[in-house]
């Protein structure tokens, strides 16, 4: 039998053809997942006067050490305050433990709840106090101005109609925040200076030139990232956690800051 000899550069082609998909499978699940990624967005052309960092979908599951993570590279970036948009858990049982370490941002939170924390039946006492006790708010449907009288920060958990709707104070910049980036199309009757949402994960898995495989309800074209809009500029976040595999790739969980 005749065995055509392989040469060198056959062998290393065909070594790195067979090592990429490994790799790619590797940085997808085991790397990929927890490698937090700041993300610096300015929305101003001068010297920015103000710094808030937005952090969304972490979907604690008991990972104190990754959380931990996020709470001192948080405090590392010295915000003014803190927008949260959303899904915090998955399972009330987890709530205890992701309010003890969230007490630890030494800087005001602001936040609005996502799917999942409704989903997770856990009750929001615990929450609102924990958010009260930063010097900032969980807010369902309502708005307040900082204490400084420069931010006015809206927090919208439903949008209903039912609901009194939230204006922009024209005194103050007006940080709107929400979960569902697809809600954005409800708000174009005003004019916000800064729009934030989560709830996308960015796809989790996004391939070149394509982009997110699968998204969730409620995004619509709004994956990730910013978007001008009517509304005014929309921030989409790739979030911190995963859901429901703990799997990402070119698409790393953010701790996003804004500087104004």
């Amino acid at each position: 039998m005749n065995f055509k000899k392989l040469s060198r550069r056959s062998f290393l082609l065909a070594s790195l053809g067979a090592a990429v998909p490994l790799m790619t499978v590797a940085d997808a699940k085991w790397f990929e997942p927890s490698w937090i990624k700041i993300h610096r967005v300015r929305l101003s052309s001068g010297r920015p006067k103000h710094r808030l960092v937005q952090l969304t979908d972490i979907h604690h599951k008991g990972d104190r050490t990754y959380l931990s993570r996020i709470v001192k590279k948080t405090n590392a970036l010295s915000p003014d305050f803190v927008c949260f948009t959303g899904d915090l858990i998955e399972e009330g049982k987890f709530l205890p433990e992701a309010l003890e370490l969230l007490a630890q941002i030494k800087c005001p939170m602001y936040g609005v709840p996502g799917n999942h924390d409704f989903w997770s039946k856990a009750p929001f006492d615990g929450i609102i106090k924990c958010f009260a006790a930063s010097g900032g708010a969980w807010l369902m449907d309502e708005h307040l101005v900082t204490p400084d009288g420069k931010f006015s920060i809206l927090g919208a958990a439903w949008l209903s109609p039912k609901r009194p709707p939230l204006r922009p104070t024209p005194t103050t910049k007006n940080i709107f925040m929400m979960h569902y980036p697809a809600w954005i199309d409800k708000l174009e009757d005003h004019r916000f200076d800064l729009i934030l949402a989560g709830h996308s994960h960015g796809g989790q898995v996004r391939l070149p030139i394509y982009g997110p495989l699968i998204l969730p309800f409620g995004v619509g074209r709004y994956d990730l990232g910013m978007f001008h809009t009517p509304a005014g500029p929309l921030y989409v976040s790739a979030g911190l956690g995963w859901y429901p595999v703990p799997i990402r790739f070119n698409c790393r969980p953010e701790i996003t800051v804004f500087e104004i």
